[in-house]
């Protein structure tokens, strides 16, 4: 399998890169070279993906089996993502956010028919836009789109910050016994996008 990712150095998608290589996956990291984190196996792209034209000269005519943009983040993201990747790659996952589900919520369970609804929060409210874009795309146009709204996460280089940002004593107190966990997702270990890649059942 031939995978791109848009990013692919940051906190999560690192964690996958590895998966992905260890599982034999082609990878192909798409990024500026900023970072310094090197993962061996993976193939370096170097090109800014706000700069189209950079972008379309780095990967030529190369297709792909999966597109992972992993920091896609307005409306205005997912337009130059549809004109750089339409015909381009088999399935693209949008890494969304579950911060785009219903506040306050109505129920204390999350489903895939909870709404998506965010007026406290313009990040949550421009994933949820981004989403209706791309569903939009697969209706009219069948652009192959899975949709991935991670949580909670956490690796052992970023320990969990609940309490909330900046505050690093929750396994203190879930050890203690005086605080109850609040996690619905966990990334990497064991929920990555890595289930959804190829079947065709996830698409829209």
């Amino acid at each position: 399998m031939k995978v791109l990712f848009i990013g692919g150095t940051g906190f999560i998608s690192t964690a996958v890169s590895r998966q992905l290589v260890a599982a034999g996956v082609d990878l192909f990291l798409l990024h500026r070279g900023a970072s310094h984190d090197t993962i061996p196996g993976v193939h370096h792209l170097t090109a800014n993906i706000h700069e189209p034209a950079a972008v379309h000269a780095v990967l030529q005519d190369s297709q792909f089996d999966v597109v992972v943009d992993w920091i896609a983040y307005t409306p205005d993201d997912i337009e130059r993502d549809l004109a750089l990747f339409s015909g381009r790659t088999k399935q693209y996952i949008f890494i969304s956010s579950a911060s785009a589900y219903q506040k306050p919520p109505a129920s204390y369970r999350i489903t895939e028919s909870t709404p998506l609804y965010n007026p406290y929060w313009a990040y949550a409210r421009d994933k949820i836009a981004c989403e209706t874009r791309l569903l939009q795309a697969y209706r009219e146009d069948g652009f192959p789109v899975t949709i991935v709204r991670p949580s909670l996460t956490y690796d052992p280089n970023f320990p969990i910050a609940i309490g909330w940002w900046g505050c690093y004593t929750l396994a203190d107190r879930l050890k203690k016994g005086s605080q109850s966990s609040p996690m619905a997702m966990v990334l990497p270990y064991g929920s990555s996008p890595m289930p959804t890649m190829s079947r065709v059942g996830c698409w829209g």
